[in-house]
């Protein structure tokens, strides 16, 4: 039995969710999130508690169970205070600029990268670095995961694009001959 799905979801004071047949919607002002549950779990808005239960008794709608309640939880998070990833730019002459609805990086390559910024993001750079802040975890991850990639961190001088709270084990370089 799921622990997590047992769990019902509070709702804060701003935050309206409305459930439509197999899919949830979590509102705040004009920013929505909907949550489709594929009527793997049955859901109720009861007093300011959103409330999951199992369809079957079988492991597998268990564990939609506790999927499914931590979707809607990180739903009404995001939409309550928001979800943020920090990355530090490490490497000389390695820098990022946000210039309109793009993120410009030079990370040592011939050319500068253009990293356009999804709908419902805010990318913001000081200094070296790149903080990506949103309502949607998944799309919050997504994108830092995929501004790391352009240049992952390696593992000798550690230059490249890691999370702040990364820690990158460094390698000992060559030894010179005695």
């Amino acid at each position: 039995m799921s622990r997590i799905g047992k769990k019902p979801i509070a709702i804060p004071s701003g935050v309206e969710v409305a459930v439509d047949g197999t899919v949830v919607t979590v509102k705040k002002g004009n920013k929505a999130i909907p949550v489709e549950t594929h009527g793997r779990v049955e859901v109720k808005v009861e007093d300011s508690n959103v409330v999951l239960d199992r369809v079957g008794e079988d492991k597998e709608s268990s564990a939609f169970w506790g999927t499914y309640r931590a979707l809607i939880n990180n739903a009404v998070t995001g939409l309550n205070e928001g979800f943020s990833k920090s990355l530090e730019i490490n490497g000389v002459g390695y820098r990022a600029a946000v210039k309109g609805k793009v993120l410009e990086l030079q990370l040592g390559y011939s050319h500068p990268i253009n990293y356009d910024i999804p709908e419902g993001l805010e990318i913001s750079v000081e200094k070296n670095i790149i903080h990506v802040k949103g309502a949607d975890k998944q799309q919050v991850g997504q994108a830092a995961a995929i501004i790391r990639g352009f240049r992952k961190p390696e593992p000798y001088k550690g230059k490249g694009v890691k999370y702040t709270d990364e820690h990158i084990v460094r390698k000992a370089g060559k030894t010179a001959k005695k």
